[in-house]
């Protein structure tokens, strides 16, 4: 198994998940092969979330005007430098969905 990445939740709760690759190649090592990270889990999230409200302003507002809009990330969580949108092939995984429903007459 990868080396283990140990996030405080705000409220005091221990969330460990597995280890990303570093962004440069590198590994955190442990004795236990658990790092405890850097950022509370909540604070790795604060990029991926400003990301997804971002994304969906450009849906929302342009000129498509969709009904629902649903945009899934993979996320990759790292102990140095928080959550990372994961590739899905060599670029950023990111996909959306735009719906429109039928106008009722």
């Amino acid at each position: 198994m990868e080396g283990l990445v140990e996030f405080k939740m705000g409220d005091g709760a221990v969330v460990a998940v597995e280890a990303a690759d570093d962004v440069r190649g590198a590994k955190l090592v442990s004795r236990d092969g658990t790092v405890r990270a850097a950022h509370t889990f909540e604070n790795a999230l604060d990029g991926v979330r400003s990301a997804a409200e971002a994304a969906l302003r450009v849906f929302r507002d342009g000129t498509l005007q969709p009904d629902g809009v649903e945009i899934e990330f993979g996320v990759k969580l790292s102990a140095e430098t928080g959550a990372i949108i994961a590739k899905g092939t060599a670029e950023g995984h990111l996909v959306v969905k735009l719906t429109w429903t039928p106008a009722t007459t």
